[in-house]
């Protein structure tokens, strides 16, 4: 049986475009890799370890560009903006002093259960912010998150494939 060279080409195609899908999901805030696999594995019934690798690999990519920009990007829209000026410092401050002795007791471990527990508003976004207000260096910062995507990753393929429930 041999394939026609369009049709062929329809299917990587739609392959490649499936795969760029669960890619660019879990690079999304809020979603994350949390929305990823499940749409990977339940709807595109893609291989289990593949479906977690493109997650990982898409939930891993942007705190490698929020963690050394956030304070820049911080700096332009305060100069710009009185109102993000106030309500960001704010926001940084309140987050610190409500938080603050939660990250002294767990330091930087505390980056790891933020991403790696799946609820909503916890992962690498999240992490990548925390890791700002919290002034954890981007060579600790990173690997620490990645960690717990690993960890979430793992916890949200599990209950993907029916071996733990939440």
């Amino acid at each position: 049986m041999q394939c026609g060279g369009r049709e062929f080409e329809s299917r990587t195609v739609h392959k490649m475009l499936k795969i760029l899908e669960v890619l660019l999901l879990s690079m999304s805030p809020i979603v994350e890799l949390r929305g990823s696999i499940p749409l990977a594995i339940g709807i595109y019934h893609m291989p289990i370890w593949f479906a977690f690798s493109v997650a990982v690999i898409g939930n891993i990519t942007p705190p490698l560009f929020l963690i050394p920009f956030i304070g820049r990007i911080d700096n332009v829209l305060s100069k710009r903006s009185q109102i993000w000026n106030k309500i960001f410092t704010h926001f940084v401050n309140r987050t610190r002093n409500n938080h603050e002795k939660k990250f002294e007791i767990l330091k930087e471990f505390g980056l790891i259960i933020l991403v790696a527990i799946p609820l909503p508003l916890t992962g690498a976004w999240t992490a990548s912010l925390a890791a700002y207000i919290f002034g954890i260096p981007f060579r600790k910062a990173v690997p620490l998150i990645f960690v717990g995507i690993i960890i979430a990753g793992i916890l949200v393929t599990l209950a993907t494939v029916g071996l733990i429930s939440i």
